[in-house]
């Protein structure tokens, strides 16, 4: 890394041999920065003995008069000397306090002479000198340490300490271990990937978005930091389908970078100096906001083939699934309402909406954009933003009672336009037909003969109950007729025969 005027060639006559030592800080800070790392930058960033210069710079001149037929001239200069090193104070029973292990006072006085140290004892502690070339040794703790080492780790016994009383778990830590309890229970397995993508990665569903971009990124084909985890869960599917894994179930739990307003900070000081309170906020501000998400993929057979049961292909629904275990394991309930999302299905989305704010996507990927990435055609994969839902979900779970009274089921078929979502009839015939409708669900979509073009007929299954009674026929089908007139007056939805 010198100079070509200034290296060693055939025709050099004469030598200057330094031996000089460099602060650790400033070398490893300096061989990062420019990225020129090297055998003596990684030497010196570790500390070498700043007393062995001399001798080394005399080696080399020895060498050379004896192998190189080379005539040494007298030491030119001897710049600075190494600063003493200043004594630890080592309290009596440091060690037995930190390992568990009662040591004698000599053995560790004889320890510490044994590896080069200078031991003074004084009433309430020995005053330790590291040699030299121990720069590691700067604290208490690192010569309890090397008294551990020496005198066998086998001493210390394998014995837990007590664990201090503290208040448990804080919510949002509880919610998020049950998300991946509730996930992992509903036959998935989470996965971890590396948070480092391609352009084209981040392309795939935050299209031109801006992105995080890393100085010195391990990967140089990925230096963007991820936007969304479903590419890291396409790349772990395609990883098992490659080993013969065809039916696959993943979910993951990590975090996504998003660009904040600030630019953040280039100059940082030199050395070892502590940065400055104004720096510090600017390296805040420039810092990414870094929302939590949960991200899930499901792809092949979802139930696999049987005697007399060809295999159930995984799709949209089993998605849907999924979410509605984690909305349990949350105590929150999404709403689901259609939309399209770039690089997925556009007729086989949803967004997930919870208190009004769209907190994440469910669907299956674009066939196009799934068979580029050398996946199945169908692959269903969802996402939230783990944080929002935490956040927005009720901090107080109001269990349901369980009902003695007797159930009654009506179904309910409706003709509708075609481009009417589901779910907005069902929250509809659900409000209509007041607080005696205990649960609505979609059974049946039916398009074809019988139906006008661009309409639709969907049936929904109803069950009616009374807290304090058994309800009779005509209470039941007076509440199912008032949802559907609602449904008549706001949609235009008519009673199919």
């Amino acid at each position: 890394m010198g100079g070509a005027s200034t290296e060693i060639s055939a025709g050099t006559t004469r030598v200057l041999v330094e031996a000089a030592v460099f602060d650790p800080v400033s070398i490893a800070r300096t061989a990062r920065r420019h990225k020129l790392p090297s055998e003596a930058s990684k030497r010196f960033e570790r500390g070498v003995d700043p007393h062995v210069a001399e001798a080394a710079a005399q080696r080399v001149v020895d060498l050379l008069v004896e192998h190189g037929c080379a005539h040494a001239v007298e030491l030119g200069a001897v710049v600075g000397e190494a600063a003493p090193r200043e004594a630890i104070a080592f309290p009596h029973g440091f060690t037995d306090r930190l390992v568990g292990v009662v040591y004698a006072q000599e053995r560790v006085r004889a320890i510490l002479e044994e590896i080069g140290c200078a031991v003074e004892s004084t009433a309430d502690a020995l005053l330790v000198t590291p040699p030299s070339w121990r720069p590691d040794l700067a604290v208490p703790v690192d010569l309890a340490e090397e008294v551990a080492r020496i005198d066998g780790y086998d001493r210390i016994p394998s014995i837990l300490p007590t664990a201090p009383s503290g208040r448990g778990l804080t919510r949002e830590q509880l919610l998020r271990r049950r998300s991946a309890d509730a996930l992992a229970a509903a036959g998935l397995v989470e996965v971890l990937s590396f948070p480092f993508q391609t352009a084209s990665e981040v392309a795939l569903f935050d299209g031109d978005a801006p992105t995080v971009k890393l100085a010195n990124p391990l990967d140089g084909q990925a230096p963007l930091l991820r936007r969304s985890l479903l590419p890291g869960l396409m790349g772990a599917a395609h990883r098992n389908l490659a080993r013969g894994t065809t039916d696959l179930a993943l979910f993951e739990i990590g975090n996504v970078f998003l660009p904040g307003d600030g630019d953040g900070i280039d100059a940082l000081p030199v050395g070892a100096a502590k940065p400055s309170a104004e720096q510090f906020a600017a390296i805040e501000q420039g810092l990414p906001e870094q929302p939590r998400r949960l991200a899930l993929l499901l792809t092949g057979a979802i139930t696999p083939k049987q005697p007399g049961q060809e295999a159930l292909v995984a799709g949209l629904g089993d998605a849907l699934a999924a979410i509605d275990a984690l909305s349990v394991a949350v105590g929150a309930s999404f709403e689901i309402r259609q939309a399209q999302r770039e690089g997925f299905h556009p007729g086989r989305t949803a967004e997930l909406l919870l208190g009004g704010e769209v907190v994440g996507v469910a669907g299956e990927l674009l066939p196009a954009l799934a068979e580029a990435a050398h996946l199945p055609k169908r692959v269903a994969v969802a996402e939230v933003d783990l944080d929002a839902v935490i956040r927005l979900a009720p901090a107080v779970v109001q269990a349901a009672s369980l009902s003695t009274q007797t159930a009654a089921t009506q179904d309910l078929s409706l003709v509708v336009p075609v481009e009417l979502p589901a779910g907005e009839l069902i929250a509809t015939v659900v409000e209509g037909a007041g607080e005696l409708l205990e649960l609505a669900r979609l059974v049946d979509d039916y398009r074809g003969q019988g139906v006008a073009e661009g309409e639709k007929s969907l049936t929904l299954a109803l069950r009616f109950r009374a807290e304090d009674r058994t309800l009779t026929a005509a209470e039941a089908s007076g509440a199912k007729d008032a949802g559907a007139a609602l449904a008549a007056e706001r949609h235009g939805a008519s009673q199919r025969e």
